[in-house]
């Protein structure tokens, strides 16, 4: 079962991102203040089955995660989600973009969280107000209120901790939901399927379609060809 909290603080917030290593698409994060349990056990039969059935989303069938989504939202303190687009993307580069976009979901929660804690080994606060001209610019405020936040990064959080598990899904979910859509529009690529990953069909259409406005042009899309020369 996945812990409940890492500081014991009643707003710890959790936070990761989904779809860091596609070729298309947005880079998704999320936000979680997930529910403590209280002393004695779990009163909440949604909360009760969120602790029995949640875990890392990589861990869950697409079924699964879909299933646990509603849960999330109905018993999280607060929960918010980003998309950081391939446009901004290509501009900042794929870790700053990850990171920001956790930041951004920070943001964007309806309490302020007394802790936050990370998936991965990246601190979450780094690369404050980017000199950028695409996607959202932070304010000073806000800068100043990630930097007051304290934070603790997790490696494999995602398997360790409600509210990162949380997050984890929640990023999940609601990107292979925009994938799904716009699939409807470039169907070639087979995003229905592949999310925008490098798999074999879809680095195939890309070489056969070429690109489209929903590829990251800052990836390396397809392999370098070598030749040999005799």
């Amino acid at each position: 079962m996945l812990s409940k909290s890492y500081s014991n603080l009643i707003l710890e917030c959790g936070t990761d991102e989904a779809g860091r290593g596609c070729l298309a698409g947005p880079v998704t994060a999320a936000a979680a203040i997930s529910p403590l349990t209280p002393e004695g056990g779990i009163t909440n039969d949604a909360v009760k089955r969120l602790f029995e059935e949640l875990n890392d989303s990589k861990q869950l069938s697409d079924k699964k995660r879909f299933e646990l989504r509603p849960l999330i939202e109905q018993t999280s303190i607060s929960f918010a989600v980003t998309h950081i687009f391939p446009n901004e993307i290509d501009e900042i580069n794929i870790l700053n973009a990850s990171l920001k976009a956790m930041q951004e979901s920070v943001l964007k929660l309806n309490q302020k969280p007394e802790y936050i804690i990370v998936d991965g080994n990246r601190p979450l606060n780094g690369k404050l107000g980017m000199k950028q001209k695409t996607g959202k610019i932070f304010t000073i405020a806000e800068i100043e209120l990630l930097k007051s936040i304290p934070t603790t990064n997790i490696i494999k959080g995602d398997s360790k901790f409600l509210s990162i598990a949380a997050a984890s899904v929640l990023a999940k979910t609601y990107r292979d939901e925009y994938m799904d859509k716009i699939h409807e529009e470039f169907p070639m690529y087979n995003w229905k399927k592949n999310k925008g990953y490098p798999t074999k069909d879809h680095r195939e259409a890309i070489k056969k379609y070429g690109p489209c406005k929903y590829h990251r042009m800052s990836f390396r899309l397809l392999p370098e060809q070598l030749s040999l020369e005799f």
